[in-house]
């Protein structure tokens, strides 16, 4: 089953398409791309809900809580994800943990996913259970990675002597088990995108040697490569606001749009192309078949 047919499948039976950010790799821009996703999805009429898993640092809820503060400042109306935030259990055993934490996963992404026609779940940045939860149910994970081999370290190990594979690493391997989980479940498929932040505009030797090592590792355990945020310090910048840079033009929102907010925009609308989402391929196919 295609990603398009089973997004189809999906909301026929009243559950929203499930968009999950995932690496254990700190520092990827997870919780960034994962917010300018949420924006730029309720900027195109989507109804949003979002999942935070990592209730310790709670980076995507802060984000969210600095959106609805500034927006209540500033008396704007900017558009909200429906949010939820998910602290790990502090039960004394791991099976009674375990349990609390799934009950509490599925009650939450239950209402999400019937009420909205997208759920983006921010995972934390090690590998939890409740993580594992998170990609379980993944219709489209989205893997942030800085361009470079200690990121790619935890994808796959490479041999230095001639950049050759050696073979997947051990976060490839625990989406390998998600997606084997995910297909038991209900033979829903996960698209997985790697996507490659901070990358530079030279043509490093560096650079092509990662671009090679993804290609070939794609290849072998089936994700898809795209472009990502490029080194731009006003992605960081923006978290205090809890603004995008999709919100920048929203009436209310008073800022100067300098080449590099545009280039930045331009980034993340990028994005949304590469991940080819059916409801947007959906909309378009209306749109031609309500044209002709």
């Amino acid at each position: 089953m295609t990603n398009s047919a089973h997004g189809a499948a999906a909301r026929r039976r009243g559950v929203a398409h499930a968009i999950v950010l995932g690496n254990e790799k700190g520092g990827s821009g997870k919780t960034t791309t994962a917010m300018h996703v949420i924006a730029l999805l309720l900027h195109e009429g989507a109804k949003v809900g979002s999942m935070d898993l990592d209730g310790r640092q709670r980076s995507l809820t802060r984000y969210v809580e600095n959106r609805k503060a500034w927006a209540e400042g500033a008396k704007v109306n900017l558009v909200m994800p429906d949010h939820v935030v998910l602290p790990k259990s502090e039960l004394g055993s791991v099976a009674e943990a375990q349990a609390a934490e799934r009950a509490a996963f599925e009650e939450a992404f239950t209402r999400l996913a019937v009420g909205n026609d997208f759920v983006v779940i921010d995972c934390p940045g090690t590998d939890s259970f409740l993580s594992r939860l998170g990609h379980a149910v993944a219709d489209t994970l989205i893997t942030p990675m800085n361009d470079s081999f200690v990121d790619f370290d935890l994808l796959g190990r490479v041999d230095p002597q001639n950049w050759k594979i050696k073979g997947p690493s051990v976060y490839a391997e625990m989406v390998w088990e998600s997606r084997k989980r995910r297909l038991m479940a209900d033979g829903g498929e996960i698209d997985w995108i790697v996507m490659r932040n901070r990358l530079s505009t030279l043509a490093a030797k560096n650079k092509r040697r990662i671009e090679g090592v993804l290609d070939d590792l794609a290849a072998r355990i089936g994700f898809r490569t795209a472009p990502g945020f490029g080194e731009r310090v006003i992605f960081r910048e923006m978290f205090p606001s809890g603004l995008t840079l999709l919100d920048l033009r929203s009436e209310g929102v008073d800022a100067q749009l300098s080449m590099s907010h545009v280039a930045a925009r331009a980034e993340v609308r990028g994005l949304l192309d590469a991940l080819k989402l059916p409801f947007f391929e959906e909309r378009a196919e209306r749109q031609i078949a309500g044209a002709a």
